[in-house]
């Protein structure tokens, strides 16, 4: 009987759980969704696409999710997600900052846009922010939760990405930490995740090509070859900071990144033999 018990925990890692994820309409959001969901937690999806959110509530089922219109950069907004999913559900024991935008790839700073630099900012980093400052106001009567964000392998090295988007995603580790260390004390665990670059809405319109194009590109310049990245990936590492598997990790940021930041290309110690044969 024990046995049964464990394996069935395993395979409904978030059974009782409510979970508020941003950006939740499409790509990471969605597939992180859809993954809470089957592991047992009810779930607000939080978007500006109303469309596309209330597709996803259809293929979860009404009864497991809801969905909300809400501008992570508008305050009221993202303090009426919270509440409304609380007053839902009855609690918030998960916040998946996952919302975010790129600017257009203008890498020269000189011609960058103030305009374009202060909106990247206002989604990827203020609404990091809002999301975390509004969940914590939940989250610390109950002492307990935890709050994720989406950053990216931006937030751990230059060059990667445009200045606006690298600022906000070295920001978002920035927040992520020091939240950790605030909200510690209340049981509350604070981490997020920088991932490679994958097929989605938003790399589709950074970089204007179709996502066979882009998952063939970002292969050739991985790491890790022989796989290639999915937004399942991304929501496979968002359950297991979600869960109590990840219990006592708090203050991380979770590179899903087959090792691509951690490589200097200028040293080719381990080159294969067969790249030059």
């Amino acid at each position: 009987m024990a046995y049964f018990s464990t394996l069935s925990s395993l395979t409904r890692r978030l059974e009782g759980k409510v979970a508020l994820i941003t950006g939740g309409a499409a790509g990471i959001g969605e597939s992180t969704a859809k993954l809470f969901s089957k592991h047992g937690a009810k779930v607000a999806i939080v978007d500006v696409h109303d469309e596309l959110g209330h597709s996803v509530i259809k293929q979860i089922g009404p009864s497991n999710s809801t969905y909300i219109h809400c501008d992570v950069t508008n305050e009221d907004d993202v303090r009426n997600a919270v509440d409304k999913t609380v007053s839902t559900y009855g609690k918030l024991d998960i916040m998946f900052n996952n919302a975010g935008i790129a600017d257009q790839p203008k890498l020269r700073i000189v011609d960058n846009e103030k305009h374009d630099f202060e909106r990247v900012l206002a989604v990827n980093v203020t609404g990091v922010f809002l999301g975390m400052k509004h969940a914590a106001r939940v989250m610390i009567p109950a002492r307990g939760g935890a709050i994720i964000s989406t950053a990216s392998i931006a937030s751990g090295m230059g060059g990667a990405a445009t200045h606006a988007y690298t600022c906000s995603k070295h920001a978002v580790v920035g927040l992520t930490r020091n939240s950790a260390i605030e909200l510690g004390q209340y049981g509350i665990r604070v981490n997020c995740m920088s991932p490679y670059a994958l097929a989605s809405d938003l790399s589709r319109k950074y970089l204007g090509i179709e996502d066979e194009e882009l998952e063939r590109m970002m292969n050739d310049k991985a790491n890790l070859k022989g796989t290639t990245l999915k937004a399942d990936d991304i929501a496979n590492a968002a359950l297991f900071l979600a869960s109590d598997d990840a219990k006592y990790v708090s203050g991380q940021n979770l590179f899903i990144d087959g090792g691509f930041t951690i490589f200097n290309s200028a040293m080719q110690v381990f080159k294969n033999p067969q790249d030059s044969a």
